[in-house]
């Protein structure tokens, strides 16, 4: 009689097998240079190094060359950079620019508001206040984004009506107001999808470079 496999011994098989192959179900794992961490690559940020010897930011994964990995988060950079390992990764020479840090935070504020700009030529964001709170009231929202600027008591009052519902304050109002072709939104509100689920993950990479606590949830 054949062993009994039960479902907890398929699983254990597949994660077995998919860290043999740097992979889990969320897709390929890399490993962050500074930590040692092995991670989901979604969450973690690419560097390559240039035709010129210079170290480059590839947040979107597409420059060629080999990658090299980090967790995100200007520490993660700076250490990086501190330590010499991105010519050790690469095993020769390479230039790093002062403040790269600064251009990865750039990079990543600028790829976060260019969502929040195609979902507003989408159809699917709401700002102010007013429309906001009707919106909070009779649709389901995918992000909350809340100027980090803005008044404490008009966001506690739209926050109050976003239970469950992920909330961002890392931007400025005016950084968002650019998003969406005015001059400021203190109370943005992305319908769910994947523009919502893509800004998201780019804000959990920003985090590090952004500190505070921009990615919670609303609790009442």
């Amino acid at each position: 009689m054949g062993k009994l496999v039960t479902s907890a011994t398929v699983r254990r098989r597949r994660e077995t097998a998919a860290g043999r192959q740097g992979m889990d179900d969320e897709g390929p794992l890399r490993r962050c240079l500074v930590t040692g961490a092995v991670r989901p690559k979604k969450d973690l940020l690419r560097f390559v190094v240039g035709p010129g010897g210079e170290v480059v930011p590839d947040p979107e994964c597409r420059l060629p060359g080999r990658g090299f990995w980090l967790s995100p988060g200007r520490d993660m950079v700076n250490t990086a950079c501190a330590k010499g390992l991105f010519a050790r990764a690469a095993r020769k020479p390479v230039t790093v620019d002062a403040d790269l840090g600064e251009r990865v935070e750039r990079i990543l504020a600028r790829r976060c508001l260019n969502i929040i700009g195609l979902a507003r030529r989408a159809g699917q964001v709401a700002a102010g206040f007013d429309r906001v709170e009707a919106w909070l009231r009779t649709k389901p929202a995918g992000v909350l984004l809340a100027a980090a600027d803005g008044a404490a008591g008009g966001r506690a009052k739209v926050r109050a009506l976003a239970t469950g519902v992920p909330v961002l304050d890392l931007f400025s109002g005016a950084e968002l107001g650019g998003a969406l072709g005015r001059q400021e939104s203190v109370h943005v509100v992305l319908a769910p999808g994947r523009l919502a689920d893509s800004l998201l993950l780019e804000a959990g990479r920003l985090t590090g470079f952004r500190r505070g606590n921009p990615v919670d949830r609303a609790d009442s």
